[in-house]
């Protein structure tokens, strides 16, 4: 197995502390906002990953540079790893099906963490808002014009339930959670998400935190959570168990 590791500011040693600290927070959605935290003004990077149809998958830990995808995979590892090795594995599952790593493994849909990492994680949509979920079926990989997002990917048919986002309104956001994961969904064809995020609750604020692709950022921030909202279709949203 071929691997590319660049832990940017890290060492072992040091996600070996980290990955304790957090441990003796019992909350998962806590232990979410404490690990994300350590990671704001990260650099945001595309296309970090290695592997496609024609390139063997290269097993990646990249945490100098995330987009928005990369990033909650690398928080969703730490949050069920007590150490560096720990975390390693933990990447695996969370990253692939079955641990297998290969590109036609890799969970490239937001839904596939639904679909593949249910033992972790609940898709909570239509439990936050169920006056106000709507249901689609969609057909995962498949463009409007017929081709592909991912060549040498199926694609999946898959029942998906959001949120719209004149929706979203205080109940809905009092039913959100610090460490729910947030997906912006897409009206394209194809696509289940357009981008990935992370819940913070602070007092009275909500807050999204992501990778940012935005030119005037390019990097992980924190951004006031009903504002960003208004500019996207709706939310699917996952929560860890």
């Amino acid at each position: 197995m071929k691997e590319h590791i660049n832990l940017g500011r890290w060492t072992d040693e040091g996600l070996d502390i980290l990955l304790k600290e957090a441990a003796v927070i019992t909350s998962p959605g806590e232990r979410i906002a404490f690990l994300s935290g350590h990671f704001l003004k990260t650099e945001y990077k595309e296309s970090t990953l290695i592997g496609d149809v024609k390139t063997p998958e290269v097993f990646v830990i990249n945490l100098e540079s995330v987009d928005c995808f990369t990033f909650i995979e690398y928080i969703e590892a730490m949050r069920l790893s007590n150490s560096f090795m720990e975390f390693r594995e933990s990447l695996r599952n969370v990253r692939y099906k079955s641990g297998v790593i290969a590109f036609t493994n890799r969970n490239h849909f937001f839904t596939d963490w639904r679909e593949f990492n249910s033992g972790q994680l609940k898709d909570v949509t239509e439990m936050i808002s169920y006056a106000n979920s709507h249901k689609v079926i969609k057909q995962l990989n498949r463009k409007g014009d017929g081709t592909f997002y991912l060549s040498g990917i199926p694609v999946v048919q898959r029942e998906i339930a959001y949120i719209h986002s004149d929706a979203v309104d205080d109940e809905v956001i009092d039913n959100m959670n610090t460490g729910d994961y947030v997906g912006m969904y897409s009206k394209e064809e194809g696509l289940d998400v357009s981008h990935t995020g992370i819940i913070i609750r602070e007092k009275d604020r909500v807050r999204l935190r992501h990778a940012s692709s935005l030119q005037k950022h390019r990097r992980v921030l924190d951004e006031d959570f009903r504002k960003y909202l208004k500019a996207k279709p709706g939310i699917i949203v996952l929560r860890p168990k």
